[in-house]
């Protein structure tokens, strides 16, 4: 027959009693040797790592924060000198057609070179509100020496000019006809009010 198991019975015992204790008392011991050993943190030399490695991951942080902070001026000093170019290097639109016009043919004379007809074309350019490209279609006669210093004085020019095509062929009176097609940017100003 199975003997039913009462504890107020047992609690009298003292045996049981010491017992139980005894059983608390090593448990707690078993538990306090685990944290002892193996503490929550980890050992010594486990946070010593940990503090290593926080001390390498914030010095490269800084480094990543210093070189930020030298791309940020370089992007500042790059914004600013690229305006600096832009005002310099290109004209309002207001005065461009008849500036650039009168400067070239001035180069050509200068240079020996008798001036023709010439075309202009405006063309906006893609991913700006406030340039505009200007082509300028110009034909000329001269020699070849003129043509040389021609093409000099535009290399030397303040202005901001591209040769894109420049084309020259001899005419039976023994000049050379010459077609230069120059591309240069001028700024739109009221686009930029409004």
């Amino acid at each position: 027959m199975a003997r039913n198991f009462d504890l107020r019975a047992q609690l009298k015992n003292r045996r049981f009693v010491v017992r139980l204790a005894l059983g608390v008392m090593l448990l707690a011991n078993v538990v306090a040797a685990a944290f002892v050993f193996h503490p929550w943190g980890g050992s010594p030399e486990d946070l010593a790592r940990e503090l290593e490695n926080r001390q390498r991951q914030l010095t490269q942080q800084l480094q990543r924060l210093e070189r930020t902070k030298s791309l940020v001026g370089k992007v500042q000093q790059a914004r600013a000198e690229g305006d600096t170019f832009l005002e310099q290097s290109t004209m309002s639109r207001r005065t461009a057609f008849s500036t650039l016009i009168g400067e070239i043919n001035k180069m050509a004379l200068d240079a020996g070179m008798k001036p023709k007809e010439s075309a202009l074309a405006l063309e906006p350019v893609e991913g700006s509100d406030t340039l505009q490209q200007l082509t300028i279609s110009a034909n000329f006669e001269g020699s070849y020496a003129n043509l040389t210093k021609f093409v000099n004085l535009l290399d030397r020019s303040p202005r901001f000019l591209i040769i894109e095509t420049l084309h020259a062929s001899p005419q039976p009176s023994g000049i050379l006809g010459v077609n230069v097609k120059l591309d240069t940017f001028i700024r739109d100003e009221a686009r930029r009010k409004s």
